[in-house]
């Protein structure tokens, strides 16, 4: 099980980090954009549409990578203080009410909403001769069946934790360094940074 489990972490983080190289697209899209418009004096009309549609598929297709490595920001303060199988408990519980029919209606919905596109080979109407948004919006069910993949793997995370009192292990990748693991890295200590901070407090007081 925790094999199949792995798996899926390595879909949504492959997909994640292939996705990612969209912002690199954008960033150059945008500088272009901005040099054409002001230096060339030459904007296209077409920009603003395809800056928008590859922010918004780097947004929704990063959604099940961000779940695979418990990345989502969270509102209670008081999760962090819980024991492993109570927070997993709360998990499950949020996952089963709001997550799981809340994806679902998103795909589907999604997937009615790139049927109609694709019928009429929408274009967008933002601009006068928009790009077409069919394959902008066929990203919604694709992105919202990856999120409910990666959803109910969490799921199962939730009932082992529950069941063995401490969380599986998951899929690891690009990691946050905090101020202590920072320290020990670089083997600084916690005195060395005061003893650092007085002197420079001491020499801006001087001068």
């Amino acid at each position: 099980m925790q094999k199949l489990l792995l798996s899926v972490d390595r879909l949504s983080t492959r997909i994640g980090q292939a996705f990612s190289w969209l912002i690199v697209v954008l960033t150059l899209l945008i500088s272009w954009e901005v040099f054409s418009r002001y230096a060339l004096d030459h904007p296209h009309a077409w920009a603003f549409d395809a800056m928008i549609m590859l922010y918004g598929t780097v947004f929704m297709m990063a959604g099940a990578y961000t779940l695979s490595k418990n990345g989502h920001v969270r509102g209670d303060v008081l999760y962090g203080f819980f024991m492993p199988r109570t927070q997993a408990i709360l998990d499950l519980t949020l996952y089963v009410l709001f997550f799981i029919p809340g994806v679902i209606a998103m795909a589907w919905a999604g997937f009615v909403y790139a049927s109609e596109s694709w019928a009429i080979l929408e274009h967008s109407n933002i601009t006068s001769d928009g790009p077409p948004v069919y394959p902008f919006k066929t990203v919604i069910p694709i992105a919202g069946t990856l999120l409910l993949l990666q959803g109910l793997v969490e799921m199962v995370r939730c009932v082992a934790c529950i069941q063995e009192g401490e969380w599986p292990s998951r899929e690891q990748d690009v990691e946050e360094v905090d101020v202590e693991k920072l320290r020990a890295m670089v083997q600084v200590k916690v005195e060395d940074t005061e003893q650092l901070g007085a002197i420079l407090t001491g020499q801006g007081a001087s001068k």
